[in-house]
């Protein structure tokens, strides 16, 4: 089964409940949790597990053959991307715009393009107690999320719970990361904003035909405007996380909730059932993880 977190922005809590479930779950099965916020992957912080497993991650980027090249301007028309430009007689490669699909390289008539890797990221792996933990790291000023959130999913598990922390947000990085999902799990606030993001991301899980339910954290500010959209929607609201001093003091020290007050743990234990009840009643996904 995979599980995701996400969020419509960031700063919702969406890594707390990754974590807290991942650690309620982990005493009674085997849980892999997959941090795929690849920008700024942070589920490290809160379990500390050893990594010790590192894998660089490439794309390839065109090397273009002068000697052959005859400057038709072919691989300048099919890049997508604005990473390669034809000028009299020079070809400019623009490696940091390249998002590697090789399009260049197979439509250059005189085969005058190769492909050399560029790294642009890394994937690390290990453990946190009875979690198996996975996360990716961009490289600084790179774009390509997607590819190294690809990698990441490399590692999934079919033979135990996969739980993915999605980056925020509802661009190609959060597609790329709960797009093979069985439920996805949305963390919102009851703010204006927390409101606007999580009506954006209903619909790209709408669109990608995954099923979902919220998490109202910081329970008890602002309005009941997210009740109401949830209603609306008919998206169940399958928890609620008060706002409280001592869970933002024990997150401000890299506690999680299951493991700074334990009594959470059920109530994360809880949350699993309703989401296999309501995959249950979904009947699954096609091409999903179960």
């Amino acid at each position: 089964m995979i599980i995701s977190i996400a969020s419509g922005k960031g700063g919702t809590g969406k890594t707390m409940v990754a974590t807290s479930l991942a650690l309620s779950l982990s005493q009674e099965k085997p849980v892999k949790l997959l941090d795929c916020d690849v920008e700024e992957p942070n589920a490290h912080i809160l379990l500390k597990p050893s990594l010790d497993c590192n894998q660089a991650v490439s794309i390839p980027v065109p090397k273009v053959d002068e000697d052959k090249c005859n400057y038709c301007g072919r691989c300048a028309e099919v890049c997508a991307y604005n990473a390669i430009a034809v000028i009299a007689e020079q070809v400019l490669v623009f490696p940091e715009l390249c998002h590697g699909c090789g399009a260049c390289s197979y439509l250059c008539p005189e085969g005058a393009i190769s492909e050399e890797g560029r790294e642009v990221g890394v994937v690390q792996s290990g453990r946190a107690g009875n979690i198996e933990f996975v996360h990716g790291k961009l490289s600084i000023g790179e774009v390509a999320a997607p590819r190294i959130i690809n990698e990441v999913q490399k590692q999934l598990d079919p033979e135990k719970l996969n739980i993915i922390d999605a980056p925020p947000g509802t661009s190609c990085p959060v597609v790329a990361a709960v797009k093979k999902s069985d439920f996805c799990l949305l963390v919102t606030e009851p703010t204006c904003f927390g409101l606007n993001d999580l009506a954006l991301a209903v619909d790209v899980i709408k669109e990608l035909g995954i099923p979902c339910g919220v998490v109202i954290n910081r329970d008890g500010v602002g309005d009941d405007e997210v009740e109401k959209y949830c209603l609306k929607e008919a998206i169940p609201i399958l928890m609620r996380i008060p706002l409280d001093i001592k869970i933002a003091r024990l997150y401000s020290q890299g506690i999680t909730l299951a493991d700074g007050i334990p009594h959470w743990q059920e109530a994360f234990l809880d949350l699993f059932d309703k989401i296999e009840r309501m995959i249950g009643n979904a009947g699954g996904r096609e091409g999903g993880g179960q």
